[in-house]
């Protein structure tokens, strides 16, 4: 079985985006294959575990004793979510079924989304779910969602627009005083950035503060320190998926390719750090799953071959190669 024959032997959230990225089928191929989504395999499974509430369940450790349920309820909910993390919760939920392309103006679809927004509220201040909190990265990936799956998230957006810093990124510690941008949070906000440019055609001021984000990745070759040219975290040079709110070099790569960037020489660094990581039948490994509870699996474990990570470094290189 060639790669393409394996990437196929999937779930249709995979499928249908090696139909669009790497066969170019015929749209109406890839809108058939892709609505599947709605009625089988990953996507449905995801959508069948959302609770009436809204919420989908995100869970608590279990202690063996009164005091260390009582020190963990004391901690700030943000520290907790560190602490422990939790992938299912409602946010990383819905942001696996925008991953998964579930079609977002499904009946499925909007029956959660709707849910969410009329019921979901967040632990911060109890601010409506679309409406966001304080955290740029949090924002982000609400914009993300949000102008995905239809709903208003103009106000966020424009909050965003006045937290970008001097340096072109974005960095969840500004509120603390930070003016250097961080990796992480900034790729939350472009993604989320992006999506709204998208569905809503953007403005101006958006287009350009994404273009200076993308800028931000790019004068560090996606990977390196502007000071002292060193590489910043080495496991960003281990693939993943899902990632979560964690930077990586192919997620990098991939938001690039999104947004139809030209691959300058300032990628190629990393485009060859992709490219010598295939294995010998050309599949990518999942090297670097994050520590977390999940609902259920979407890939075969680490250091197994990964669809999603072959997927999206089968794009990242036909992207690069291409210009």
């Amino acid at each position: 079985m060639d790669v393409l024959e394996w990437l196929l032997d999937s779930d249709p959230a995979i499928r249908w985006q090696v139909m669009r990225d790497l066969l170019g089928s015929p749209s109406e191929e890839v809108v058939e294959e892709r609505s599947r989504v709605t009625v089988e395999g990953w996507g449905v499974r995801l959508l069948g575990l959302q609770r009436p509430d809204g919420q989908w369940e995100g869970g608590e450790p279990e202690f063996t004793s009164p005091e260390a349920d009582s020190w963990w309820h004391s901690l700030p909910a943000d520290w907790r979510g560190t602490l422990f993390p939790e992938w299912t919760s409602t946010c990383w939920s819905l942001t696996l079924l925008r991953e998964f392309g579930l079609p977002p103006q499904s009946a499925p679809a909007q029956r959660a989304v709707q849910l969410v927004a009329a019921r979901c509220r967040w632990e911060h201040g109890g601010e409506p779910y679309f409406a966001g909190e304080v955290e740029p990265c949090i924002n982000g990936r609400v914009v993300a969602l949000g102008a995905y799956f239809g709903e208003d998230v103009g106000t966020v957006v424009e909050r965003l627009l006045t937290e970008q810093l001097p340096d072109g990124g974005w960095n969840c510690e500004r509120q603390n005083g930070s003016e250097r941008g961080s990796f992480h949070t900034t790729i939350e906000v472009l993604t989320g950035l992006l999506e709204y440019e998208r569905a809503t055609g953007g403005s101006p001021s958006l287009h350009d503060a994404r273009l200076r984000g993308q800028e931000y990745l790019l004068v560090r070759r996606m990977r390196r320190r502007l000071s002292t040219g060193q590489v910043i975290d080495p496991e960003w040079d281990l693939f993943s998926f899902p990632n979560y709110w964690h930077y990586d070099v192919l997620r990098g790569l991939d938001f690039l390719r999104s947004a139809g960037a030209d691959p300058d020489p300032r990628v190629h660094e990393a485009v060859e750090l992709v490219r010598s990581k295939a294995d010998p039948e050309g599949r990518w490994l999942l090297e670097n799953p994050h520590p977390g509870r999940l609902h259920f699996p979407v890939d075969e474990g680490e250091g197994r071959p990964s669809r999603w990570n072959t997927l999206r470094a089968l794009r990242v290189l036909k992207w690069a190669d291409s210009r």
